[in-house]
């Protein structure tokens, strides 16, 4: 494995050859990596809940038996992976902001979700960003960099693969093999990301330190870090998005099944889910699958209604990679393949704000100019269909902003391995900033009329149309990520038509 520790790096990390990085899980603890051993694995994790009332004994017999017979699994040390390199750069810069202070991010625990049964585990963004572990990471580990000289020596801490000679492989179903799975060894994790590894057991924190969950700044830092993404994250964003596009072609694909079924919306949700599940980790946020009137909900996320034919339906769905990295895109389709004349009115105007959006887009402008462009759009269009109080003009100034009645939510947001990235930016370099090349977010106008809403024509209410894109900041001007996914009228139609004939 390539050498990590380069001169001119400011963290320090492991060098791991492959012979390093091999031998048996079930070898005797004296041969174990020098990291350290996991035979006593059992007593670091938390005691099994609930099953104290309902799991059997093991008498000794069956312990030394199950403990016993098993072949000696030969580890071969994995290769380094692709986003290695571009993680120690970014602790180097890390360790460049907070010299001679011991720095730490934490992956984050399970959480419960009722009882004995957890959410599905992911780890903290920051964590995934700064080690390059993302869907795989195991829960509870801890980045540790600590300070040497003039950098820092970069540790990573978790609960290492047990041997057969404890009884968690069978007897714990919070982290035992049989339970959950096998957890990696040290060395294969060191030479996955390039890091030096070592046991959960042996972290402990210190008075001093700086932790991520606890320290304002250094958690303010590692989301401005963000910002800008790096040339892997961009390929990530790049894979995210097309494995996104696969899923809405699929949805489109199954739209008479959708229709028959009571809870259409679920059956949006569950298409969509088998993809981001079969081509990535996961979704990277709950689905929006909202139709008819629900489209005017803005996070719909129950999904519990009928897809009608002559309604609209808007679907706000991403696909998250095992990096963590996720897409954000939303198009609303007309059930039957065809828009009325005033479902087409609406969703024209959202697209020609989406368009005037995205056509300023370039190094230098303000993150905040995204959303004016975009509010000015909706403002002469509501104020053209006769739905203002005051002219257009008017409701842009800041002391109206009458047409926001109609869209109340921002145009944009920062993407990346958070779906709303960067969160703990300072609102200067976020809402405020200066745009940079690298840089990536959503532009997503919409307009809603809700069923209730008075002030607008009978055929208007009930009607929610948002369109959303991932946009890439480039050297001169901007990419639209998901642009080869059906955006304009005519070409929502022509994608409906062509599943339809299929």
């Amino acid at each position: 494995m390539e050498a990590m520790n380069e001169e001119s790096d400011r963290v320090i990390e492991s060098e791991l050859t492959a012979a390093e990085a091999v031998g048996p899980v079930d070898a005797p603890e004296a041969e174990r990596s020098a990291a350290g051993s996991d035979a006593t694995a059992s007593a670091d994790a938390d005691t099994p809940r609930a099953t104290a009332n309902r799991a059997a004994n093991f008498p000794a017999s069956f312990a030394a038996y199950i403990g016993s017979g098993w072949a000696d699994r030969p580890l071969v040390a994995p290769p380094l992976r692709d986003q290695a390199p571009f993680a120690a750069a970014r602790r180097r810069r890390l360790s460049e902001a907070f010299p001679g202070t011991r720095i730490v991010v934490r992956a984050g625990g399970r959480k419960v979700r009722s009882n004995d049964t957890d959410y599905p585990y992911r780890a903290d963004s920051a964590f995934s960003w700064l080690t390059g572990w993302g869907a795989d990471t195991e829960p509870d580990a801890v980045l540790v960099l600590e300070p040497a000289g003039e950098a820092h020596l970069a540790t990573l801490h978790f609960r290492p693969a047990a041997g057969r000679d404890s009884d968690e492989f069978y007897a714990n179903p919070e982290i035992g093999e049989f339970w959950i799975g096998a957890r990696p060894t040290l060395d294969q994790v060191a030479a996955e990301l390039g890091l030096s590894t070592a046991p959960l057991a042996d972290f402990a924190s210190r008075v001093g330190e700086l932790d991520a969950d606890t320290d304002t700044e250094l958690a303010r830092t590692l989301s401005e870090f963000r910002l800008v993404k790096d040339e892997y994250e961009v390929n990530q964003m790049r894979e995210a998005v097309a494995a996104t596009a696969t899923g809405f072609d699929d949805i489109v694909a199954d739209l008479p099944r959708i229709q028959q079924h009571a809870r259409g919306e679920r059956v949006v949700e569950g298409i969509f889910y088998t993809r981001a599940r079969t081509e990535g980790n996961a979704v990277g946020y709950d689905t929006i699958a909202a139709s008819g009137p629900h489209a005017c909900i803005l996070h719909w996320t129950r999904n519990d209604g009928p897809v009608v034919p002559g309604d609209l339906i808007l679907i706000d769905a991403g696909v998250e990679l095992p990096s963590l990295y996720t897409a954000d895109i939303t198009r609303t389709l007309p059930v039957d393949g065809r828009f009325t004349p005033t479902q087409r009115m609406v969703y024209e105007a959202v697209r020609e704000a989406a368009d005037a959006a995205f056509a300023i887009v370039q190094p230098g402008i303000r993150f905040s100019e995204i959303h004016d462009t975009a509010m000015a759009v909706i403002a002469r269009k509501t104020a053209e269909w006769g739905l203002l109080p005051v002219t257009a003009e008017e409701a842009v100034s800041p002391e109206n902003q009458q047409h926001r009645r109609y869209m109340v939510h921002g145009t944009s947001h920062h993407l990346g391995i958070d779906v709303h990235d960067c969160a703990k930016a300072r609102r200067e370099l976020y809402r405020e900033g200066v745009l940079e090349p690298g840089m990536v977010f959503t532009i997503e106008p919409g307009l809603y009329f809700q069923p209730d809403d008075l002030t607008v024509p009978e055929e208007l209410r009930g009607i929610g149309v948002r369109i959303e894109d991932d946009i890439l900041v480039t050297a001169d001007g901007a990419e639209n990520l998901s642009a080869a996914i059906p955006r304009t009228a005519d070409e929502v139609e022509a994608w409906i038509a062509r599943h339809a004939g299929a």
